[in-house]
């Protein structure tokens, strides 16, 4: 139980990766806002964690919306007592070819993976630094974790994901400013890209036309079956990775034993570095 007590919001935790890492976090002690775009996979992942003895609570709505950020870091602040961690996990991808990519395209995933996250750590800064100050005051040394989620995609790029891969990037450039700008606080900002990870986002599809509304908007997710096998023949592990071996990384990053880790960006694709 090494987050005995601590506090944590995971965005997009609903389903898929976010939700086994609500789920491990919360296995470890920590209380949990989960998010979801949806309130029904936000209900069930908060009924899954309190089903096994822990504590957590909704949020449910679009981190890109006006006034989320504000709502979520007040959650676990309200309902919950503190806050702690921050992983900034929802998003999406919305693919195509740069000369046939609108303008729509490529704002909502920038708005998704790059500004939703700033917005939260912003929202998060006068907590943190008014909590710290306090700690300080008291003689006590409290550290606490953010960890932004990014892909191999923003270390290397992808062809047909320019608008993904330069969010992703960002989200790199994003946590490196933060690492700097928080530790005075003690917080440490850390990275984890992700490789292929097995999710609805990347599961075989054989050439229908799978698809999640996002906001309205149809987006069709689904991988070829071809080319699955092919991406996962480059992985030395030869596999994709579960949703919860991809928790696993990012609940390193929220341990103790990370305390003098930060600034970093681990990639966790079964040795596949792009």
């Amino acid at each position: 139980m090494k987050l005995q007590g601590k506090v944590a919001i995971v965005s997009g935790s609903g389903r898929g990766i976010g939700r086994e890492i609500a789920l491990k976090l919360a296995s470890e002690g920590a209380s949990v806002v989960v998010n979801d775009l949806d309130a029904g996979p936000a209900e069930e992942t908060v009924a899954a964690i309190t089903a096994a003895g822990g504590k957590a609570v909704a949020c449910a709505g679009s981190v890109t919306e006006a006034g989320f950020a504000e709502r979520f870091v007040n959650t676990a602040i309200e309902q919950l007592g503190g806050l702690d961690i921050i992983v900034n996990n929802a998003g999406y991808t919305w693919d195509n070819v740069i000369h046939k990519m609108t303008d729509e395209q490529w704002h909502a995933i920038m708005d998704v993976h790059v500004t939703a996250p700033f917005q939260i750590l912003r929202a998060a800064a006068e907590y943190f630094r008014v909590q710290t100050k306090k700690e300080a005051g008291e003689g006590r040394e409290v550290f606490r974790k953010v960890v932004n989620i990014s892909s191999l995609a923003g270390t290397g790029g992808n062809a047909g994901q320019a608008n993904y891969s330069a969010g992703k990037a960002a989200v790199i450039g994003l946590t490196k400013a933060m690492a700097k700008e928080w530790g005075r606080y003690k917080i440490n900002v850390n990275c984890v890209a992700f490789g292929l990870i097995k999710t609805r986002l990347t599961e075989a599809t054989a050439g229908s036309d799978e698809s999640i509304d996002i906001e309205g908007r149809k987006i069709k997710v689904g991988v070829n079956p071809d080319l699955l096998r092919n991406m996962e023949a480059m992985v030395p592990l030869g596999r994709g990775g579960t949703p919860a071996e991809a928790a696993g990384a990012v609940y390193l990053f929220c341990t103790p034993e990370s305390n003098y880790v930060s600034g970093q960006t681990l990639i966790c694709g079964g040795g596949l570095s792009m």
